[in-house]
C-alpha cells in the first residue's frame, strides 16, 4: 500500500475490552486470569509455558461441553487486585514495576518457577490483600 495524500478516518479502540474465543473443554470463571493458548483461544490461568495473560474474565464462560471458538469470553486489560504467592515466591513492594507470573485462575508469583509459568504482567504495588497486577 502507498501513502495517502488525503485525509483518512483512522479507527481506534482503547485497547480495554476484547473478547476471545474459547479453547475446547475449558471454563472461565468471572474476575480471574485469562490468558491464551498457542492457537489464540482462552483458557483460565494455570502454571503453564507458552501462555499470553491477557486480563481478568468480565464473565463466566463454560465451553467444557464444546469445541475451540464455540464460544467467546469478555476480558479487561488492567489493574487488578490478585492472590499473592507464598515462600520464596512470594511478591513484595520490592518487585514493584517488575514481571510477575501466572500460578493459578487468582494467584501470581514473583518468579517463572524454573520455566514453568507464563508472564502474568507488571507489579503495581503489594498489600496484605495480594498484588496489584497491571494487564
Amino acid at each position: 500500500m502507498t501513502a495517502t495524500t488525503q485525509e483518512r478516518r483512522t479507527p481506534m479502540r482503547d485497547s480495554v475490552d476484547f473478547v476471545f474465543p474459547m479453547a475446547a473443554a475449558k471454563k472461565i470463571l468471572a474476575g480471574t486470569i485469562a490468558v491464551l493458548d498457542s492457537s489464540g483461544n482462552a483458557e483460565p490461568g494455570a502454571t503453564a509455558t507458552g501462555k499470553a495473560a491477557v486480563g481478568i474474565a468480565q464473565e463466566t464462560a463454560d465451553n467444557t461441553g464444546g469445541s475451540a471458538g464455540d464460544l467467546a469470553v469478555k476480558v479487561r486489560r488492567g489493574t487488578y487486585l490478585l492472590a499473592n504467592s507464598a515462600a520464596a515466591d512470594e511478591i513484595t513492594n520490592a518487585d514493584y514495576g517488575t514481571t510477575c507470573y501466572v500460578v493459578d485462575n487468582q494467584t501470581v508469583a514473583k518468579t517463572h518457577g524454573t520455566n514453568t509459568r507464563s508472564a502474568a504482567g507488571t507489579v503495581r504495588g503489594v498489600t496484605s490483600a495480594g498484588v496489584w497486577v497491571e494487564f
